[in-house]
């Protein structure tokens, strides 16, 4: 679809508004909302309390900052030269890098100041020093000097910022503690989010090659990669499995087992297409719809 865009004589308004809505990838926004909204469902699920302010407060700042890391990791692109054949890039679309690098920053500021204000009204540091950490993580996946993403370790960053980190430091947000239950949501949360990264590499091999970025699928080779996707899957089920015989997790949160069709789709998919790259443009939508489903299915489980 893109490359059609491109390829197009004159760009009519209307494959325009595609490129800027694939560039600002709203559905990409859960994976902002899904670790606040579980970690704070774990902690009414243990205390039966939910501070509704706190939630709102997070929930706003934790969208700001994930704005600030995908524009940032645009610009950070834009340098390296990867994004050259990335027609929805914002930084190619609007060819004004340093406004997008300060809008970026901006949207950091903002985030960062919600966060300390949930951690002013706690008088307690835990909630900004994890979000910061996970800030930290956020910067060297793309950012120089470290650009670790390009050493194929960006899905163990957004594993630990987007779980164990983001989802832990919700439920602390509304408890001061801590829990084995919202570790167990945690891991669940943190592997189906580096997942939708896992899944993104499949159509960019080419340029990653070019770029010197050695992904995950880079190393492992598309079919390889595609191979180990139904494994993901099966890990991120049994967990949910294991913490509902513990009763870490109600009954209730078997009803996650509804995306199961969306995991079967994501790893047919790309196991028949993992090395046809036009086709794999939009899997990373697939891996989306899974965290959504899984993340929402988790938190109303652990609410009701």
């Amino acid at each position: 679809m893109v490359k059609s865009l491109i390829n197009s004589p004159d760009l009519a308004p209307k494959p325009s508004r595609k490129l800027w809505m694939a560039a600002i990838k709203f559905p990409m926004y859960s994976v902002a909302i899904v670790p606040i909204a579980t970690g704070t469902a774990v902690a009414y699920r243990n205390t039966g309390a939910l501070n509704w302010n706190i939630f709102y407060t997070f929930l706003i700042s934790a969208v700001l900052i994930l704005i600030w890391e995908n524009l940032c990791n645009d610009v950070f692109d834009a340098e390296t030269g990867i994004d050259v054949n990335k027609a929805h890039s914002v930084v190619n679309l609007t060819g004004r890098k340093d406004l997008i690098f300060v809008i970026a920053n901006l949207c950091l500021m903002l985030g960062i100041g919600g966060v300390l204000a949930i951690s002013w009204l706690q008088q307690d540091l835990i909630v900004i020093s994890a979000i910061a950490l996970c800030c930290f993580l956020g910067y060297i996946y793309q950012g120089p000097p470290f650009r670790l993403g390009y050493q194929g370790w960006g899905e163990i960053l957004c594993f630990f910022a987007f779980g164990p980190l983001g989802v832990s430091a919700a439920y602390y947000s509304q408890t001061k503690s801590w829990s084995i239950g919202s570790i167990a949501a945690a891991i669940i949360v943190g592997i189906i989010t580096s997942l939708i990264l896992f899944c993104s590499h499949f159509n960019q091999v080419e340029d990653d090659l070019a770029a010197g970025k050695r992904s995950p699928v880079v190393r492992l080779g598309t079919k390889r990669a595609a191979q180990l996707l139904p494994w993901i899957c099966s890990v991120i089920y049994a967990i949910a499995v294991v913490a509902i015989a513990l009763n870490f997790f109600p009954i209730w949160t078997a009803i996650i087992l509804i995306s199961l069709p969306i995991a079967w789709k994501l790893c047919t998919f790309i196991g028949e297409n993992h090395n046809q790259a036009d086709m794999l443009l939009n899997c990373r939508f697939i891996a989306v719809a899974l965290h959504f489903v899984v993340g929402s299915c988790l938190s109303i489980s652990l609410v009701f």
